[in-house]
């Protein structure tokens, strides 16, 4: 509950989102079946959930004006201002992205100080990666600036929860647009497996996770002391619970909680990355369905910024983040993608499913 207030979630939203979750994990558990059949396994082992499907096709490399222009349709294809926006983070150079000896690693945006503007550093390399990097660090640099616009400072960093939301609809945009310009389905289908990963590990694994933190409370303050023993015992119940048939968990995968710092650092935070996720998806599942009239009332919603709590702020286009119904919204969005993923695997490798 603490951990909640901070992020301005109260409990019932929180526990809306986690319900949703936990009775959704079917979703996670045909991708990883489907990707047993096509790596020709018997069993998946916990080893085995990353390894990259053996497919070569459609890979290739983005010059810098090509990923410009990619993310500057996807954007300006929701909204126009979106699209202002990006041109201006291009043209006035508020983007680092080049090589350099002894630059460090990694992506992120910077809101620097109201009387300047947000900053965006990444390092390209012209994969297909680096064009999803430069969306995502772009939306954040989209939200600085229009809740810089709109609010005053103490309004300007958003909570945990909602920090990511810009980013990651950006990067949807991005995807779909990316996707819909690849004619090859074998590369279709390598773009989906990555992308359906990338938002597994963003919304059921640390939903997983924090199923796996409440359960090691709740058996501390019942049991007392808890050795190493019980500890991976509630982990493996937790994480099987997700991967359900699809994935084979070792003894020896017991042991991952303890390399997760959050458990200790920041108690109950996992969940927010999967409350950002699973918001956008929500939001995109909505875009979808409103057409047009949407980007409006989402561009509204950025430039809130922190001046209210997200509840408050999400319903003034419709949403009620206390309904499980809204973020099942999202889960479908993640179900279209495994049904696409699966119609496309057959499609590529039809004498795997013979």
């Amino acid at each position: 509950s603490a951990r909640n207030l901070a992020n301005k979630a109260p409990d019932e939203v929180v526990d809306a989102l986690i319900g949703a979750v936990t009775s959704n994990y079917e979703i996670v558990a045909r991708h990883y079946r489907l990707k047993r059949a096509l790596l020709g396994y018997e069993e998946l082992y916990d080893y085995d959930r990353y390894s990259p499907l053996p497919i070569k096709a459609g890979e290739r490399d983005y010059t810098w004006q090509e990923a410009r222009e990619i993310v500057y349709n996807a954007y300006t294809a929701f909204s126009p201002t979106m699209g202002g926006w990006v041109n201006r983070f291009f043209d006035e150079h508020w983007i680092h992205a080049a090589l350099l000896p002894n630059k460090r690693g990694g992506a992120f945006a910077s809101p620097t100080v109201p009387s300047a503007h947000p900053y965006v550093f990444l390092n390209y390399t012209g994969k297909g990666r680096d064009v999803m990097t430069l969306a995502h660090e772009l939306g954040h640099g989209l939200h600085m600036a229009l809740t810089n616009e709109a609010q005053p400072l103490s309004y300007v960093y958003t909570p945990l929860t909602t920090a990511e939301m810009a980013s990651v609809f950006g990067e949807m945009l991005v995807f779909q647009d990316l996707t819909r310009r690849e004619p090859e389905p074998a590369a279709r289908l390598a773009m989906l497996a990555n992308k359906l990963e990338d938002s597994f590990s963003t919304v059921f694994r640390q939903v997983s996770m924090n199923r796996f933190e409440h359960g090691m409370h709740t058996a501390r303050r019942s049991e007392g002391e808890l050795p190493t023993e019980r500890l991976n015992g509630i982990w493996l119940e937790t994480q099987r619970a997700m991967f359900k048939d699809s994935v084979t968990l070792r003894d020896d995968y017991g042991l991952w909680w303890s390399y997760i710092p959050h458990f200790l650092n920041v108690p109950g935070y996992v969940y927010a990355y999967a409350f950002g996720e699973l918001l956008v998806l929500a939001l995109y599942n909505l875009y979808q369905k409103r057409g047009p009239s949407f980007a409006d009332e989402y561009l509204g919603v950025l430039a809130a910024g922190n001046s209210d709590y997200p509840e408050q702020i999400l319903a003034h286009v419709g949403v009620d983040l206390g309904d499980p119904a809204f973020w099942n919204e999202g889960l479908q969005t993640l179900d279209a993608l495994v049904t696409q993923e699966e119609a496309l695997a057959r499609e590529v490798y039809p004498e795997k499913f013979a």
